[in-house]
């Protein structure tokens, strides 16, 4: 089944209780999920008050969504 997951992290969330620092992914796009693979450098300059999809290769396509009423 699929999902549309709506996240609006832009950056990873950092765990700190091993010797050195884990990142965990926030944006949803990480390769590596759930760990950071940096990929959240791609959506800097996202607006956040829009709809960014992705496919399953992390490219970015236009959501087919209708809005009703708008």
């Amino acid at each position: 089944m699929a999902r549309l997951v709506r996240l609006e992290a832009t950056e990873p969330i950092e765990l700190k209780p091993q010797t050195r620092s884990v990142w965990i992914c926030a944006c949803g796009l990480s390769r590596n999920f759930p760990f950071c693979d940096g990929s959240h450098r791609r959506i800097r300059n996202e607006s956040p008050d829009q709809l960014a999809c992705y496919d399953s290769k992390g490219r970015r396509i236009e959501p087919n969504i209708e809005h009703p009423g708008e």
